[in-house]
């Protein structure tokens, strides 16, 4: 089955949908924080002891895990960047 089947026949199961969203979320802000440290040319470590964590903890946003506002603020000043977060 295909991912687009997959939702469209999941997309009235209000509990999948609100998870499916939950999980789509995390995943973009991964790729994000992973583009943003690559484009200013540091590693995971580099990033880490700039913004005063490990290089652990940016492995597992970079893969999808759970990261709080606080932390991605963190990681963006440590690179100069502004974090930016919409509802749309």
């Amino acid at each position: 089955m295909l991912i687009d089947e997959l939702l469209k026949q999941e997309s009235n199961d209000k509990t999948f949908m609100q998870g499916y969203q939950m999980e789509k979320a995390k995943l973009a802000s991964a790729v994000s924080l992973y583009k943003a440290r690559e484009e200013a040319g540091l590693t995971q470590m580099e990033l880490a002891e700039m913004a005063g964590t490990t290089q652990a903890t940016i492995a597992r946003i970079e893969r999808g895990d759970n990261v709080s506002f606080e932390k991605l603020s963190q990681l963006a000043q440590a690179m100069d960047k502004k974090l930016s977060v919409s509802f749309t």
